[in-house]
């Protein structure tokens, strides 16, 4: 997890607010999910959405998002599972739909095993954001050029991509940021590797459903 100034800046960023809906998907350890229940407070609503191709883990998220939604003061957070192009149908609409880490994952044999293709849960996002909402992704950058061959191997993802492909679905680019860049990433090694593992350089986009 980042420092608290980078969080509160992501946060900032993704523009989560007071009575905000968030769906945050596959939501890992939950980290994210408790900050943004924290910031949308008692009139908002946080979806902690577990794609079910990811459902099987041994971690098992679905039950951790369980538990965690029924910590106290977690009585805005609802924890939900579906296939992930039927998020529409167990979510509400929203306001910030957010990505970390995850973009990339949407080219690879897991995701992909029942059917969902990065073009498909694009426009299950922009069909469940509110006019205005925010699609907010934060991803490994691969080397740029690279598109999305390097999705499987090193999980990463060239930027110019995703936003060609998020566009594509309807949505603008509203803003960018470099709060988690590294000019020392050389981009060829998998972000698992102990030299750049929780060091990669990441780009941070917001997408604007008009």
């Amino acid at each position: 997890m980042y420092d608290q100034s980078t969080q509160s800046e992501l946060i900032r960023f993704a523009r989560v607010d007071a009575g905000s809906t968030v769906i945050d998907v596959y939501p890992g350890d939950g980290n994210w999910t408790r900050l943004f229940s924290d910031i949308v407070g008692p009139e908002g609503r946080v979806y902690s959405f577990v794609p079910a191709e990811v459902a099987h883990f041994e971690n098992d998220p679905v039950g951790l998002m369980r538990t965690l939604a029924k910590e106290p003061g977690r009585a805005n957070v609802e924890a939900v599972s579906a296939d992930l192009l039927a998020m529409p149908e167990v979510t509400q609409p929203a306001d910030v739909l957010w990505l970390h880490l995850f973009y990339h994952d949407l080219h690879t044999e897991l995701i992909q095993s029942k059917g969902a293709t990065a073009a498909d849960f694009n426009r299950a996002v922009y069909e469940r954001l509110k006019p205005g909402g925010s699609y907010v992704i934060v991803d490994h950058a691969a080397a740029a050029g690279s598109g999305t061959s390097d999705t499987q191997s090193l999980h990463r993802i060239d930027p110019a991509s995703v936003r060609e492909e998020v566009e594509a679905a309807g949505f603008s680019l509203d803003a960018q940021s470099t709060t988690l860049a590294n000019k020392d990433d050389p981009h060829s090694i998998k972000v698992f590797d102990p030299s750049i593992k929780g060091e990669t350089d990441r780009f941070a986009y917001r997408f604007v459903k008009r």
